[in-house]
């Protein structure tokens, strides 16, 4: 079972991982990449550039998304947004440490 993150506990950030609440991967596969494309910008050099908030990650063998906690505070709609999608497909949680938690309030 998720542990809920305390108001008080001052993680920067959470993984999703690419694995659901019941164990099986998520698919598409490259939902990392349409997620941090998702929130990307053109540079100056009219190269795309990911959010500094979003970071792929390869932990274990499994495609997660680590995500800087700042997104909430400078994109709040953003943050919302993927929250929301991360409890519609029932993906899984976890924060810093590595332990599983609930999905963050928006």
């Amino acid at each position: 079972m998720p542990i809920p993150l305390p108001f008080y506990v001052m993680s920067t950030e959470i993984i999703i991982e690419g694995r659901t609440r019941a164990g099986k991967a998520f698919r598409p596969s490259d939902w990392v990449d349409r997620m941090c494309s998702t929130y990307a910008t053109f540079g100056p050099d009219r190269k795309l550039k990911y959010s500094p908030y979003l970071n792929p990650r390869l932990i274990d063998g499994v495609r997660c998304l680590a995500v800087d906690l700042k997104l909430k505070d400078m994109n709040p709609e953003g943050f919302a947004q993927l929250m929301n999608f991360v409890e519609a497909n029932q993906l899984n949680i976890k924060d810093a440490e590595g332990n599983s938690i609930s999905v963050p309030s928006v």
